[in-house]
């Protein structure tokens, strides 16, 4: 019978042992909505200032993701969701809509 006791006891203090605890991450930084600048001399890639025209919808930054097909653009467009990837050639004729963690556009520029 203290044999039995003395397993249980054991098993208990195991399987107390064993259980995890979550964790809440730190929530990061909202990104502050921006028009990305243009690039000046001495940058490692020259780009043209505002060849795609991001300039003309400054006024989807911070709306939802989902504004982005009725804006009636018709050039190239690529959309970057939060963390995401993106292809690395540079075409001055796409407009890049950048999204946050939470879905809204928060940068516009060319790409």
């Amino acid at each position: 019978m203290l044999f039995r006791i003395s397993v249980i006891a054991t098993c208990a203090v195991l399987l107390a042992a064993c259980q995890t605890t979550t964790r809440e991450e730190p929530a990061e930084p909202m990104p502050t909505p921006h028009l990305t600048p243009k690039v000046t001399e001495g940058a490692l890639e020259q780009r043209e200032p505002d060849t795609c025209h991001a300039a003309d919808y400054v006024s989807a930054l911070g709306q939802p993701g989902s504004v982005i097909p009725t804006l009636g653009i018709s050039r190239p467009i690529n959309v970057v969701e939060w963390r995401g990837l993106e292809p690395q050639e540079y075409n001055p004729q796409r407009i890049v809509f950048r999204l946050d963690q939470t879905g809204k556009i928060f940068n516009i520029d060319c790409g």
